[in-house]
């Protein structure tokens, strides 16, 4: 899908749509809502809405659980995160806004699981980029797109939410 037919709320439709479809053939019951500071929060809010869920919106800040920690050091947005105290048995829906390596959901699973061993996972992005590097990926989508080494996708918000495409300038 080129980026430019990107369309936030045709996206949020999407997501919904196949979200509706899992929650109903995987039988996840009374699921619990999950979203990853700060884009995939954006994202879950609106999901969350759609669904009708009625439990509170859970969201996760996993800086602690980055894999890359020590190379990029403390991020000072570091949110905590807003968790029921007890995830044991529970069906999740961990919503993200942009899968690229796979390592921030790799992150979002480690911290769930402190917090307890759930039921399931279906994991929901709004788009999913190429580039993966672990066997990680989404079961719900907005839109997969394919991207040129040096470019990435951004989401903007959180009012309105948009979608930028970013050019990396390269290390000289």
């Amino acid at each position: 899908m080129p980026t430019s037919t990107l369309n936030i709320a045709e996206l949020l439709d999407t997501l919904e749509a196949d979200i509706r479809q899992q929650i109903q053939s995987r039988k996840l019951n009374n699921p619990l809502l999950i979203g990853i500071h700060s884009g995939g929060a954006w994202i879950a809010e609106h999901i969350h809405k759609r669904l009708s869920i009625t439990e509170p919106l859970g969201l996760l800040d996993i800086t602690f659980y980055r894999d890359d920690f020590s190379q990029i050091g403390i991020h000072p947005n570091v949110k905590a995160s807003q968790l029921p105290p007890q995830l044991e048995g529970r069906d999740i829906i961990l919503i993200d806004d942009v899968f690229y390596t796979g390592r921030t959901i790799r992150a979002a699973l480690n911290e769930i699981f402190d917090y307890g061993r759930p039921n399931q996972v279906l994991l929901a992005v709004l788009i999913e980029r190429n580039g993966r590097q672990i066997p990680l990926q989404p079961d719900c989508r907005g839109a997969r797109i394919d991207l040129p080494e040096g470019q990435r996708i951004k989401l903007t918000g959180p009012d309105p939410l948009g979608i930028d495409l970013q050019t990396l300038a390269c290390a000289a």
